[in-house]
């Protein structure tokens, strides 16, 4: 089977361990380690697609509903039948939110625009050299 250039993003992301799956995982995800999208299928619960927004709210995330079902979702990641994704990483996002923006202008091209204005936003910061990067991480050895 024939997988879509985006669901091969997602099952990517989901090898590099980039993916929160599952309604619980991604709410979680998107309050304490921040996410950049939160996706849901089109055949989810009413419900679950209030969930995903409340938590992208929360989490200062995107919410898009896509036009893959629950099934084709667990197929691409090789889980059951996630109603709710949460990507970790901002360049997978863009990326899998630019392919559905090429096939769906209209309802994704806005999200798109947003989301690669944001990540430019974070890379100029990087880049800025913020003090925030150049801390050292770990416990601090001193001589005794």
């Amino acid at each position: 089977m024939q997988l879509d250039r985006n669901l091969q993003i997602l099952g990517l992301a989901k090898k590099a361990g980039l993916l929160a799956i599952g309604g619980d995982a991604a709410g979680i995800a998107a309050r304490k380690v921040g996410v950049s999208l939160i996706i849901s299928a089109s055949d989810a619960s009413e419900r679950a697609h209030k969930n995903a927004r409340i938590d992208a709210d929360a989490g200062g995330a995107l919410h898009a509903v896509v036009p893959y079902t629950m099934f084709e979702l667990g197929n691409a990641i090789g889980r059951g039948s996630p109603g709710t994704v949460a990507f970790l990483d901002m360049g997978l996002a863009v990326k899998f939110l630019k392919g559905l923006a090429e096939s769906q202008p209209e309802p994704f091209g806005k999200l798109r625009e947003f989301l690669e204005k944001t990540a430019n936003d974070n890379e100029d910061k990087k880049t800025l050299g913020s003090p925030g990067n150049s801390a050292p991480i770990g416990k601090r050895r001193t001589k005794q």
